[in-house]
């Protein structure tokens, strides 16, 4: 007779302790492989943007390009049943059942191998599938560095940056360019590869390779909350490699953004401006040159504020123009969107009646004084005001 570890449930054991209501499955604690905590990892980024916009992402050249690579994400993830064991227990938002729109253009037939690839997971190099798609030995060596990536233990200290990346992005304050076999990567650069945004965060000391090449290892942070430790020489062959990879780069050439240099090819975006109101609520009267209205106009400011008394976004009174930025060859709502996110902490909390007797709130007014709100335009010219947050205790812009 077999003997039994007397510390190991037995399967009678744990029917009974079933039949007693006790959950015998909580006590168990799961184990995944590295392969599936990537798949997981990646499956819980775009459970976040569904809970962020409200919406499954969706193909399309209008939509936001970290929209779009989730998209394309999740079709892999549909596509590849073998996962969906693994997902379909989280997937409280339904998005694997869901029916899967069409592309604007249609999504490549892809074999497991390429499936796997796209969702950022590599098959073991002796895998029988190795033989339906024979790799060169120096593929086979940027596929082992790709396979190291790992939980980002300190991912929470590293989000924060990713989100502003991604909302200067969305203000073309950045832009992505494509990616050739000599892009030079240093720390503090920013990539998309691989479907996921890359942030370069430090490197090792150099040393030469076999080949007599100098190479270093690299700090890599993944936007799925993985991390590499993938080599220089191997994460610039990913970029070369990867079709859609992209480094993100605050344009030198951009031309101004605000000012009176303007060139001939130098487009008008529009006019940021800032207003103070001039109603007699007893608040506003009390706070009146410390609270400021922004908004953007593709016209005069002049019109766009002609008939302030009836509007309830300009708080139902006559409002002075105490500033305004002409923009060029940038989107100045998506600018405009940038500042409201600065200084959203400080934003008017305050409740009128519109002109119909219905509640209004308006929400492009902020307690900031106007001095402030010039340090922040000089921050968005220099480049920098994605590293600084609005602190309204202090009335101060101060680092991130």
């Amino acid at each position: 007779m077999a003997k039994t570890n007397k510390n190991q449930f037995t399967e009678e054991d744990d029917a009974l302790l079933g039949a007693l209501g006790v959950d015998v499955e909580a006590k168990k604690k799961t184990r995944y492989t590295k392969e599936e905590e990537r798949v997981i990892a990646g499956f819980e980024e775009i459970q976040r943007f569904v809970e962020e916009s409200g919406h499954p992402p969706q193909h399309g050249e209008d939509r936001d390009i970290f929209e779009r690579l989730y998209a394309v994400r999740l079709d892999r993830m549909k596509e590849l049943k073998k996962f969906h064991t693994l997902l379909l227990p989280m997937d409280h938002q339904g998005l694997l059942s869901a029916k899967k729109e069409c592309p604007e253009e249609p999504l490549d037939k892809l074999n497991d191998d390429e499936l796997l690839e796209a969702l950022g997971v590599e098959t073991p190099v002796g895998s029988i599938q190795q033989l339906k798609h024979v790799r060169s030995s120096r593929e086979i060596r940027a596929a082992e560095e790709i396979a190291g990536r790992e939980k980002c233990e300190e991912f929470d200290a590293f989000k924060p940056l990713f989100e502003q990346v991604r909302e200067e992005l969305k203000a073309d304050m950045r832009q992505m360019i494509r990616c050739n076999d000599k892009t030079d990567v240093k720390v503090g650069d920013w990539f998309v590869v691989d479907g996921l945004t890359a942030y370069i965060v430090s490197e090792g000391e150099a040393f030469t390779t076999g080949e007599g090449r100098e190479d270093r290892r690299l700090r890599v942070i993944f936007s799925n909350g993985t991390e590499s430790g993938m080599l220089r020489r191997s994460f610039q062959k990913l970029l070369w490699e990867d079709d859609t990879a992209r480094r993100i780069v605050i344009p030198a050439d951009m031309g101004p953004l605000f000012g009176d240099r303007v060139c001939e090819e130098d487009q008008a975006s529009g006019v940021i401006y800032v207003l103070r109101s001039q109603s007699e609520l007893p608040y506003i009267v009390e706070n009146r040159e410390l609270i400021h209205k922004i908004g953007f106009t593709t016209g005069s400011v002049e019109k766009r504020i002609a008939n302030a008394v009836n509007q309830a976004t300009y708080l139902l009174a006559e409002v002075e123009v105490v500033a305004s930025f002409e923009l060029y060859n940038v989107n100045a709502g998506k600018l405009e969107n940038v500042f409201h996110k600065l200084f959203s902490p400080a934003r008017l909390d305050i409740e009128i009646k519109d002109r119909f007797g219905k509640p209004f709130r308006p929400r492009e007014w902020f307690l900031v004084p106007l001095h402030i709100i010039r340090e922040a335009v000089d921050k968005v010219i220099d480049g920098t005001v994605a590293d600084y947050k609005y602190d309204p205790r202090k009335a101060e812009l101060i680092k991130s």
